[in-house]
């Protein structure tokens, strides 16, 4: 990797940033919501689809984020846990932080077919495409979400890379969404599932592997220096993981990150 505060051009030269070559033409923008449907995962978990307008569809490519713009003016950030080609219904997986104003208004009094408005897509957080890699997907809690939207929109496109899909969770009640993880790697070749629990109970009756999510790669790859690896979740646990990807051989510019922060709770 080239520094550029280090480097001196000795002649014209035409710099790429992939970034932006791939979200150049997405702009944010603002716009209003339906609430089409609202189920629980789990106690903790809820998954909310958003309707777009009819006349409106959401360019973003899938790993981005939305923001919610709430009435005092204040904004909550939340993956789209959809693939780009499913645009006009979003899917966003929240988490409920006790004393959030937010996801306790979603879970305590938020209706179907409330309106809200929300402003994206924003992020850098998606799949890059050009390299054939194998791809390593790290995902603690509701990290899921965004990698779930790329799993999807990789499918669709019918890429063949392989995916190590590693999520990892505290108990098996946490682990939403497991069916669906099992059917792609049933369904798909190239895929493979492998679910971690931290702190598994004995009436989970679990007979997968147990541990830190980040560790259980570790154990599974001793070189990750020929690896693409994606990592959302808790801060702390991503920050965690690139440290120790990096000590194992993983290229900086193989780590690619969205860690999850949570506003202050509401003092009552």
């Amino acid at each position: 990797m080239t520094l550029f505060c280090r480097a001196i051009a000795l002649e014209n030269l035409t710099i790429e940033i992939k970034e932006l070559a791939i979200t150049n033409n997405i702009r944010p923008k603002i716009f209003p919501v339906r609430v089409e449907a609202l189920e629980k995962l789990t106690h903790d978990v809820m998954l909310m689809k958003l309707k777009l307008p009819s006349t409106d569809k959401l360019q973003f490519v899938a790993g981005q984020y939305l923001e919610f713009l709430l009435k005092d003016g204040k904004r909550r950030a939340f993956s789209i846990a959809s693939p780009s080609h499913e645009s006009s219904l979003l899917e966003i997986h929240l988490r409920l932080i006790p004393g959030g104003e937010f996801t306790e208004y979603v879970f305590k009094e938020m209706t179907e077919k409330s309106i809200l408005r929300v402003e994206g897509p924003f992020g850098n957080f998606y799949l890059r495409e050009d390299s054939e890699k194998t791809i390593i997907f790290v995902a603690g809690g509701t990290g899921f979400a965004p990698i779930k939207g790329m799993i999807e929109e990789s499918i669709q496109k019918g890429m063949q890379r392989p995916i190590k899909l590693y999520r990892g969770a505290r108990i098996l009640e946490d682990l939403y969404m497991d069916t669906l993880c099992k059917k792609w790697a049933n369904e798909f070749s190239h895929i493979e599932y492998i679910p971690v629990l931290s702190e598994s109970l004995q009436e989970d009756a679990w007979h997968g592997r147990n541990g830190l999510v980040h560790e259980a790669v570790l154990k599974d790859f001793v070189n990750l220096n020929e690896y693409q690896l994606y990592c959302c979740g808790a801060p702390q646990m991503v920050e965690v993981a690139h440290k120790a990807f990096i000590k194992a051989g993983l290229p900086e510019d193989e780590f690619y990150s969205d860690a999850f922060t949570f506003a202050a709770p509401v003092k009552k």
